[in-house]
């Protein structure tokens, strides 16, 4: 069976800090996570090394729904995440391994996210559009300053 890889790269108007947030927060992770249509809920997410994320992303037009988590492998605050996500569906198999870095830049901070192990029957273009989707809704969240 092959599998895929995506690789993304974003500089994006922000800290690490806020970006960083942004991955490890169920609500934030709500927000902008699912692409266009999608809606998210997060089940559980213990944002720590060996701990544990399960959500579901839920198509708006027709209500099909499937869920994925996975664990946390490494957190490196403001720099590094790498996690697992496994689908639930059996037609959906294997497991993907995600790794987000940041590194604080003159304007912001320069993103890099690189998805392995795509599952085979996902196009890996779609990846790649759904990714891009949920980042200009990722920079949508952090890049304001909003004041209380």
């Amino acid at each position: 069976m092959t599998t895929g890889t995506v690789r993304l790269h974003r500089v994006l108007r922000s800290t690490p800090e806020r970006v960083y947030r942004a991955f490890i927060e169920p609500d934030a992770m709500s927000k902008w996570l699912p692409p266009y249509g999608f809606t998210c809920q997060v089940h559980h997410m213990d944002a720590r090394e060996g701990g544990a994320h399960k959500m579901s992303f839920r198509n708006f037009s027709t209500g099909h729904s499937h869920s994925f988590g996975g664990e946390y492998l490494e957190l490196v605050p403001f720099e590094k995440i790498r996690y697992t996500d496994r689908f639930d569906d059996a037609n959906l198999p294997g497991e993907m391994h995600v790794t987000v870095t940041l590194r604080q830049v003159s304007c912001g901070t320069e993103l890099n996210i690189v998805q392995e192990g795509v599952p085979e029957v996902i196009p890996v273009e779609m990846c790649y559009l759904g990714w891009q989707e949920s980042l200009v809704q990722l920079a949508r969240l952090v890049e304001p300053d909003i004041r209380d």
